[in-house]
């Protein structure tokens, strides 16, 4: 499934365009139950009761939507908001705020701020680098934060990341780093 790339796209707008969209994306060999995993004895529920895209796994007699498992899991904010602050904040080269979330979507600053927070642990590598080794130093000052402290900011010669690091007066920083 192609991602949508105009801000036009109704998954962006539409729920039901979303809910899909999302379906398709996360099902694209069929329906699987997220709890129990089976592919046999998936029936989609109807009824006013359940609203539309709810499931349901005959192996293990649960219900479930697209949004289980996922990080939508126990969240009221509609889904074609998701998908829009997905796209925000991917397409955003130095971020998106909680703030503008709220503001960009219509919800909450509460909300902005949840919604933002699970799709940057989202984003977060599986496992990120472990900090060590030698850099050279690019900045240092002294008693900043607090008085008695060194503040330097070390660079990695290969991968080019700066780090900032803070340590009490007369300790190494890179010792303090891993190293």
């Amino acid at each position: 499934m192609k991602t949508p790339e105009l801000l036009s796209d109704p998954v962006y707008h539409d729920e039901e365009a979303a809910r899909l969209y999302l379906q398709e994306v996360r099902w694209p060999e069929g329906v699987f139950c997220p709890k129990c995993g089976t592919l046999d004895g998936i029936k989609p529920l109807g009824g006013n009761s359940m609203g539309p895209g709810w499931f349901y796994c005959a192996a293990c007699q649960d219900k479930f939507t697209v949004r289980v498992g996922a990080i939508f899991e126990r969240s009221h904010i509609p889904l074609h908001k998701w998908l829009l602050a997905f796209r925000l904040m991917a397409s955003s080269k130095k971020g998106c705020s909680a703030h503008q979330l709220h503001r960009t979507l219509g919800i909450t600053y509460k909300s902005a701020w949840f919604l933002a927070m699970r799709i940057r642990e989202a984003m977060a590598p599986a496992d990120p680098p472990i900090l060590g080794g030698e850099g050279k130093v690019v900045e240092a000052g002294r008693g900043l934060p607090r008085a008695g402290t060194v503040s330097s900011s070390l660079r990695d010669e290969q991968t080019g990341r700066v780090v900032s690091c803070h340590a009490k007066s007369g300790e190494s920083v890179m010792r303090f780093a891993g190293a």
